[in-house]
């Protein structure tokens, strides 16, 4: 990757898109802001707690996206990560390499996109992918050890993220009336899987042209981003139109993933969403993927299928192979599971 000003590689390029062009300034989108304070056990059935619960619905059927406050995860706490993502990303090339995503074959560790697909349009970003929960998957030879609190700050952050996740998961079960473990069985039983993503893009001459993640929907259950400070690169397609996701102090950003789509038979839409480049700054931002494990089965919930609303999608398992796959080719994996 070239990221001092000079042009693009070809592969970086983006010819064509049935998701629209490279818009330079799309409008500011109105992401709905959600209090996760209001699902705790001391709050749930106050009428504050209702009327969230009925926004919580409402945002998840309509954009999928939202910017969570009240999650109990300290500003200096987010301050930390940022701080201790940014300084490994600013570390020389060679002490970034100790942590190759080639030494286990590509899953994991720090570089840039794996090459799937011959018509693949490379990433303007270097990230850093670890297993963070279960904690005996992690991979600790992969887990920086510069910056010296790197592992300490991201665990903190990690079990405070899950503790919110688990509160959302029961909370989106009871906005469809169902058994509030409906979902949290699933993504939050045993083996349920957490997974960070350290994401640093470098500033790109040909913001026109290249993007920092391509338009996607993600694999998971739901994400928790924590985004730069400073600078935008965040846009959600909603009814038909790109729109720049705003950067709010202290909150984090919510994108349902795919695998709540198919649990909530279609009613929960998982967003598509991309990451544009910037000219003059570089940007960071820090995801946190939550699904079942790879080999459990994940299917729409009975109850909310019936004569007037038919099941969408197939019973399906290592979903996340799936759609990284049908990523790279540019497909929507969510369209190769429904029901033919």
């Amino acid at each position: 990757m070239v990221i001092k000003g000079d042009e693009p590689p070809p592969e970086y390029i983006v010819t064509e898109s049935k998701f629209g062009a490279i818009e330079s300034s799309p409008e500011l989108g109105q992401i709905p802001t959600i209090d996760i304070s209001l699902f705790s056990p001391s709050s749930i059935g106050t009428k504050e707690a209702v009327i969230e619960l009925n926004k919580l619905r409402s945002t998840l059927s309509s954009s999928g996206c939202f910017q969570a406050i009240g999650h109990g995860i300290s500003s200096s706490l987010l301050d930390k990560v940022r701080k201790v993502a940014t300084q490994f990303f600013e570390l020389p090339v060679e002490e970034k390499q100790k942590y190759s995503r080639e030494i286990y074959g590509g899953r994991e560790g720090f570089g840039e996109d794996l090459i799937v697909s011959e018509k693949q349009v490379l990433d303007w970003s270097y990230r850093l992918i670890l297993n963070v929960f279960p904690e005996d998957h992690r991979k600790l030879d992969l887990w920086p050890e510069n910056p010296y609190d790197f592992g300490e700050v991201v665990h903190e952050y990690a079990t405070k993220v899950k503790c919110m996740v688990g509160v959302l998961f029961k909370a989106m079960a009871k906005s469809l009336n169902l058994e509030e473990n409906s979902f949290s069985d699933y993504m939050f039983g045993e083996g349920a899987l957490m997974q960070a993503r350290f994401n640093f893009y470098p500033r790109c001459s040909r913001s026109d042209q290249v993007l920092g993640v391509k338009p996607h929907t993600d694999r998971s259950g739901v994400t928790v981003l924590l985004q730069d400070k400073e600078v935008e690169g965040l846009q959600v397609l909603v009814d038909g139109k790109w729109v720049r996701v705003p950067i709010v102090p202290h909150a984090i950003v919510v994108n349902l993933g795919d695998q709540m789509q198919i649990m909530s038979s279609g009613i929960f839409k998982s967003p598509m969403h991309r990451v544009v480049t910037n000219p003059d700054r570089m940007r960071l931002s820090v995801a946190l993927f939550n699904e079942p494990d790879p080999e459990t089965e994940i299917s729409p919930v009975e109850k909310l299928i019936d004569e007037t609303r038919p099941r969408l999608y197939k019973t399906v398992k290592n979903y996340g192979r799936i759609n990284y796959e049908c990523y790279q080719r540019g497909e929507i994996a969510l369209e190769t599971v429904k029901m033919s």
